[in-house]
Formats: C-alpha cells, structure tokens, sequence
C-alpha cells in the first residue's frame, strides 16, 4: 500500500485534517490495515516538506485545532502520475506460507501438518468474508474487498493442494 498516494487522493476532495484522512482511509478501503494516527501525521509533514500538500487553514471548532491540509498542483500531478502506474507483479516468491513450507522440510518438520493446518485456517477465513458479503448494508467497497481476499486466499489454497503433490518430490531434494 502506498500511504502517501492515498493521502494525496484523499485530500483531492477537498482539504482535510489528518484525523478525517485516519477515519476516510479506514472507511474507504474496508478489509485494509487501519491506518495508525502516528503514519497520518508523519506522512502529512512529508508531503508538505516535499511540496505535494499545504496547510490550507488550522480551525477549532470546539475542540483541539486542526490542521487541514490541501492538495498542491505538485501533489495533483504526482497523484495523477501514480494513478497512471501499473502496479508491478511480485517478482519473487516471499510469502510467509511458502517460506513455512520449505523451512519445515529442512528442518525435519512435518510440512504436510502445516499445511493442513494453514488450509484450515484458509477456509474459515474464506467462510467469514463469505458471511461478510451477504451481511444486510455492507458497502460495494466491502463487498470488494472481501471479494479480493477470496480470489487471493483460493489462489493460496491452489498452491497449497500442490505442494502436497510435490512433498515427496521436496523432501527427497532437501535431504541431498
């Protein structure tokens, strides 16, 4: 994910404060890691040291100031130009079930177990953002994101059907 586009297309909007960008982030990218308060801030006074937002007015409507911030022609461009990219395709095999996988053949350990143990875990998984689909007033954005997980979740669930096909195959290769 990349905090500070998505900063940046927030705040093409209108200009907000890092409270209201925290929440709108949560809100609009459902199934997403929240946004800790902390990064908001630390990337705001990023964009703004790099020219890409500007404190647009500090108001107090009966609480703590605040801070909004707006988007500069700088920022329109580099938002626009990132919404142009395509996003690469992972280039190497770094997920943490992979990794298991292979570690538990080298170190003796029954990979088999793990994954069993991993295709269970999948399947609740994919029954919950199933459940989640269908509750009554889920967003489209949701039922997206929900949908997005799914496809990757089968996707692993897939790989992990052949590996158990090729134990045998690993296991003998590991242990020359």
């Amino acid at each position: 994910m990349s905090t500070p586009q998505i900063l940046l297309a927030l705040l093409a909007e209108r200009p907000k404060h890092g409270y209201e960008l925290k929440r709108e982030h949560d809100q609009r990218l459902p199934g997403a890691k929240p946004l800790p308060y902390g990064q908001v801030y630390s990337t705001l006074a990023r964009l703004e040291r790099d020219g890409f937002v500007a404190v647009a007015d500090v108001v107090q409507e009966g609480g703590p100031e605040r801070t909004l911030y707006r988007l500069t022609s700088d920022g329109s461009e580099r938002l626009r130009t990132w919404l142009a990219e395509t996003e690469p395709p992972a280039p190497y095999v770094g997920a943490a079930l992979f990794a298991r996988v292979i570690m538990a053949l080298v170190a003796g350990g029954d990979a088999r177990a793990a994954l069993d143990r991993q295709r269970a875990a999948h399947l609740e998984r994919m029954r919950e953002l199933n459940r989640a689909k269908t509750v009554p007033g889920a967003s489209a954005a949701e039922v997206l994101a929900a949908e997005f997980a799914l496809y990757h979740l089968d996707a692993d669930l897939r790989w992990m059907e052949l590996a158990v096909r090729r134990l045998t195959d690993l296991t003998e290769e590991m242990s020359r």
